[in-house]
């Protein structure tokens, strides 16, 4: 049977994707953690939520937010962009 080239529903379009170049995948896997460990740390009481844990988010949701932009996956990417604009207004004392 040939293929439409139709999406599943949510989808990203293809049924195997190409591998992510090494940087991007590191970048996800850091943006991940960095995130889990901030909120983890911050949650309990081992981080305050200043610079670094600012930093963390930050650089965690551009991380993951690579990552979703290279697999077109649009919903996650919202909130990896809401997750950083979070960050930098909290790092700009907005």
């Amino acid at each position: 049977m040939k293929d439409s080239g139709a999406s599943p529903p949510g989808g990203t379009g293809t049924s195997a994707e190409a591998p992510l170049p090494p940087v991007a995948s590191l970048a996800g896997w850091y943006g991940t953690l960095a995130i889990l460990c901030a909120y983890f740390a911050s949650s309990h009481g081992w981080l305050e939520q200043g610079l670094a844990y600012h930093l963390l988010n930050l650089t965690g949701a551009l991380g993951v937010g690579w990552v979703c932009w290279l697999r077109r996956t649009w919903q996650p990417l919202l909130l990896e962009v809401a997750w950083a604009l979070v960050a930098v207004s909290a790092l700009l004392g907005a």
